[in-house]
C-alpha cells in the first residue's frame, strides 16, 4: 500500500464516463464525444484552469480511438524531443497503428520556434495535436498552430461535480473504501480546492491521513486544521498561484511597492511564467493607474515586449522596475469603471440609433436622407471644439467617465468642464 500513488493519481478516470465535469464537451451528443463516435477527431486545445481534466481528458481521448499517445511537457522540452517525437510518431503512423496523439502539456511555455517545431507536423497530418494550457491561446500560440488547432474552453468543476467526486473517492478508492469515512461537511473542501479536482483530492488524502484511524468524520473545522499546514507539499509551482497573483495585484493597486516585489519574488521562485506576470501589469496599468498616469501603460507594455525577448533569468529585473513605479505610482480606475458603465447602459438601453449628423455618408442617397447633416468638424472651430450630440437622444448628458482625485485627471476635468460646461456635470 505504501507504493500506491497519490490518491488524485489513483482516481484519476480511464473513459467517458468516468471523467467528472465539462458535460458542454463530453456530454450526450456534446461536441467532443461526437468527435470521438466519427473518429474524427481534429488538433486541438485545452484552455482551462489547473486541476480540471485537460490531461486526462487528452489520454481518455487517445485510449478510446486506440491511438499511440505521446506525451511532452513544455517546461522541459525542447525543439531537439518534440522532433524526435515526431520522427517517433511517423513511424507508427506508417505501420498503420493509427495517427499517433501528441500531447502537450502547458502550451503556452512554448517558444515561437518550439511551436514552429510543431506547425509542420499538424500541416501535414502527421500526429493529432492536443495542447493543454492555463493562458488565453490567443496571447501564446503563434497564429499559424492556433488556425490548424479547435479551441475547447474547460471550466473550473461545480460544487455539485466537485461533491461527487469526493463520494466517489471514498466509496471506490483501493484504500480509503476501507475505512469509514463520513464527510459531515464538505465547504472546507470544496473551497480549498478552487474548483481543482486534483487539489480536491490532494486536500481530501491530506485531512485522512492526518487525522488516522479506520473511522473518520471530516468537518470543516479538522479539515482546515490539517490541510492548511501541509497543502503546500503538493503542487508547489502552482498550488497557491490564484492567491499569490491575488496578493500581487492588490499590492500594487494599494501603492505598496514593497509587497509587491516579495510577492513577484514569490512567483519568480516558484516558477511562474514572466509572460503571464507582465500581462497582469499592462492590464492593472489601466485598471488602477489608467489616465491617473499614462505612462504606466506605457511602461507595462515596454515590459511585456522585453521580457518576451528576454526572459528568465534577467527579466527580473525589468519586472521589478515596473512593479515598483506601478505600486508607487498615483492611481486611478476611473477608465476601468466607465468602461463597466457603458457596457450595462448598453445591455439596459439595447440598440438605440446613432444620432444623424454623426452617421457615416458614403452614398448620396445617405447624405439626401439626413446622414452627416450639420455634423461639425471639430478641427475647423476654435479650441478645436463645438458642441454637439453624441450619445443617442434617449441618453443625452450621461457621464459615465468621471475622472479620479489626482493631478492628471484634475486636468481633464478641467478642460472637460470648459468645453461641456454644465451638460456632464463636470
Amino acid at each position: 500500500m505504501q507504493n500506491l500513488p497519490p490518491l488524485a493519481e489513483r482516481m484519476r478516470p480511464q473513459n467517458l464516463d468516468e471523467y467528472v465535469g465539462q458535460q458542454h464537451l463530453v456530454g450526450p451528443d456534446a461536441v467532443l464525444r461526437k468527435a470521438l463516435q466519427s473518429g474524427q477527431l481534429p488538433s486541438m486545445i485545452f484552455w482551462g484552469p489547473p486541476g480540471v481534466g485537460k490531461t486526462t481528458l487528452a489520454y481518455i481521448i487517445s485510449q478510446t480511438l486506440d491511438r499511440p499517445f505521446f506525451n511532452l511537457s513544455a517546461i522541459n522540452s525542447g525543439v531537439k524531443d518534440i522532433r524526435d517525437v515526431i520522427e517517433r510518431a511517423a513511424a507508427l503512423k506508417d505501420s498503420f497503428m493509427g495517427l499517433p496523439i501528441l500531447f502537450i502539456d502547458e502550451i503556452h511555455r512554448f517558444s515561437k520556434s518550439q511551436q514552429d517545431s510543431l506547425l509542420g507536423a499538424v500541416e501535414r497530418g502527421l500526429v493529432t495535436l492536443i495542447g493543454a494550457t492555463t493562458e488565453n491561446p490567443s496571447f501564446e500560440v503563434i497564429s499559424a498552430l492556433l488556425s490548424r488547432c479547435q479551441v475547447y474552453i474547460l471550466k473550473a468543476l461545480n460544487e455539485e461535480e466537485l461533491s461527487g467526486l469526493l463520494q466517489t473517492a471514498i466509496k471506490e478508492d483501493v484504500i480509503l473504501k476501507d475505512k469509514k469515512i463520513n464527510i459531515k461537511e464538505h465547504e472546507a473542501l470544496i473551497r480549498l480546492s478552487g474548483g481543482d479536482a486534483r487539489k480536491l483530492l490532494n486536500v481530501l488524502e491530506i485531512a485522512i491521513n492526518g487525522i488516522g484511524g479506520s473511522k473518520i468524520m471530516l468537518t470543516n473545522e479538522n479539515v482546515l486544521a490539517h490541510a492548511q499546514q501541509n497543502l503546500a507539499l503538493y503542487d508547489k509551482a502552482g498550488e497557491q498561484h490564484y492567491d499569490i497573483i491575488s496578493a500581487f495585484i492588490k499590492s500594487i493597486r494599494g501603492s505598496d511597492p514593497n509587497g509587491a516585489v516579495y510577492w513577484l519574488a514569490r512567483m519568480i521562485e516558484g516558477g511562474e511564467d514572466p509572460l503571464f506576470i507582465a500581462r497582469r501589469l499592462v492590464i492593472l496599468a489601466s485598471e488602477d493607474i489608467g489616465n491617473a498616469n499614462p505612462n504606466a501603460l506605457l511602461l507595462a507594455n515596454n515590459c511585456f515586449q522585453a521580457v518576451n525577448v528576454i526572459g528568465f533569468p534577467e527579466s527580473r529585473i525589468i519586472l521589478s522596475q515596473a512593479v515598483t513605479y506601478m505600486a508607487s505610482s498615483v492611481k486611478s480606475n476611473a477608465a476601468y469603471e466607465a468602461i463597466n458603465k457603458a457596457q450595462t447602459l448598453v445591455k439596459q438601453t439595447g440598440n438605440l440609433p446613432v444620432p444623424l449628423h454623426i452617421r457615416n455618408a458614403p452614398t448620396k442617397l445617405m447624405k439626401n436622407i439626413g446622414y452627416g447633416k450639420d455634423y461639425k468638424y471639430s478641427h475647423g472651430y476654435e479650441g478645436n471644439f463645438a458642441p454637439q450630440e453624441y450619445l443617442p437622444e434617449e441618453l443625452s448628458g450621461t457621464k459615465l467617465y468621471d475622472p479620479g482625485s489626482n493631478p492628471a485627471e484634475e486636468k481633464l476635468r478641467e478642460q472637460l468642464r470648459k468645453n461641456w460646461k454644465t451638460k456632464y456635470n463636470y
